[in-house]
């Protein structure tokens, strides 16, 4: 199974590169390519929906993934530690709005869904097997950065999500239209029910250092696993 690992900056990949001595396959309309090892490509496909949507599509058609990889960092609703790990087991988008035309608000056209499915219980079977405590939520993606404030108190009561972040919900998208398996696995670098959420957020490095000690060895897991049985409604069976 081929595996590919969806970052939005290098710099977030850095510790993998680093670890592996992965090489740079290629760069594609600005997105380097790495091959980490056999049957694991990285990416890093910059920040916000469009940059994030294009890498996808770009790994898609380039590499042929059968299950793609999320991974970053996000700002949590809960008053949880920093570097707490999430596996999202959904996303939605907070910045889609044709509400005045009669849809729910965050209602995506073309595809007609609220929530983008993302599979979650293999990686959490994987991280339970490597004893690393992580939990499960929904995660709102949308192209601003959030701090505490009307807006983030906003998509709180309106979308009641876990996380909040600035591509996962794209990549979701690409991958539900393109067949693929898509998973997210987040690391808290800052909690958006704090008043102090925008000084927390510089202790990111440290939330991405944590989160790919478990990014590798659950990608090994899951490109190793080649009985899975993978569908894009959310849920997985090995």
């Amino acid at each position: 199974m081929k595996i590919g690992l969806s970052y939005a900056m290098t710099t977030e990949i850095e510790s993998i590169l680093r670890a592996t001595g992965a090489k740079e396959l290629e760069t594609v309309c600005g997105v380097p390519f790495y091959e980490i090892e056999e049957d694991i490509i990285a990416y890093a496909g910059g920040i916000g929906k469009v940059n994030a949507a294009m890498a996808a599509q770009l790994l898609i058609d380039r590499y042929r993934p059968d299950w793609i990889l999320n991974a970053g960092v996000a700002g949590s609703f809960l008053d949880v530690p920093i570097g707490t790990i999430l596996v999202a087991d959904a996303f939605l988008q907070h910045d889609v709005d044709t509400s005045p035309i009669g849809d729910p608000v965050g209602y995506v056209s073309t595809v007609n869904t609220l929530r983008f499915p993302a599979v979650s219980e293999p990686v959490c079977r994987c991280l339970s097997a490597l004893g690393i405590p992580h939990i499960t939520g929904t995660v709102a993606t949308g192209d601003a950065f959030m701090v505490r404030g009307e807006r983030s108190d906003w998509i709180a009561r309106t979308f009641s999500p876990t996380l909040c972040e600035m591509e996962g919900g794209a990549v979701a998208q690409v991958c539900l239209r393109n067949g693929v398996a898509f998973s997210a696995m987040k690391s808290v670098s800052d909690r958006l029910c704090s008043e102090n959420s925008p000084a927390e957020y510089f202790s990111f490095a440290e939330a991405m250092e944590r989160l790919n000690e478990a990014v590798l060895p659950v990608a090994r897991m899951l490109r190793d696993a080649k009985s899975a049985v993978i569908n894009t409604t959310g849920t997985g069976e090995e």
